[in-house]
């Protein structure tokens, strides 16, 4: 019986989980945008809203609390530095003055190889860049070209293992 068990397994086991969470976390503290599964934003939407409270209490308390509060998000971000600055200096004061829900989901549909149900996870008040505007119309990510090959080039390779 699964009585008072709570949080998503995500078909994982612990330490897979944990560096899934690690990863998320630090993609969307990096990005402030991120297209992952409905599941796994569900996921790590609570503990990115904790995050963010932790480094507005941070910023509140500048002396022992603030390097306390500096080091637990440390610790969910991977001991990742820039991440914990821009944390701090960028996205906590972004939100002194909002008691709550930093982040939005977007339901994009379903993903076209597995009909997994997508969504673009964000932060509520960032600054909007042309390339995510781009992106966002057209609902897929931009993949990268291919590098063109010269026909006459192909066929000297073809030819040149038959001599």
């Amino acid at each position: 019986m699964r009585h008072r068990v709570s949080g998503k397994q995500l078909n994982r086991d612990y330490d897979a989980r944990r560096r899934l969470r690690m990863q998320l976390l630090t993609a969307l503290v990096q990005h402030e945008r991120i297209e992952t599964t409905e599941a796994k934003a569900d996921f790590i939407r609570a503990d990115l809203e904790k995050l963010v409270t932790i480094a507005k209490k941070g910023l509140a308390a500048p002396d022992t609390k603030g390097v306390h509060a500096r080091r637990l998000a440390a610790s969910r971000l991977n001991n990742n530095r820039d991440l914990v600055g821009k944390l701090f200096n960028d996205i906590a004061p972004r939100y002194a003055t909002r008691a709550g829900g930093y982040t939005r989901i977007f339901k994009l549909g379903p993903r076209k190889g597995d009909a997994a149900s997508m969504v673009v996870l964000e932060f509520v008040d960032r600054q909007e860049t042309p390339a995510d505007d781009k992106k966002a119309k057209s609902g897929k990510k931009a993949s990268p070209k291919k590098p063109e090959t010269d026909k006459s080039d192909a066929r000297k390779l073809k030819g040149s293992g038959n001599n």
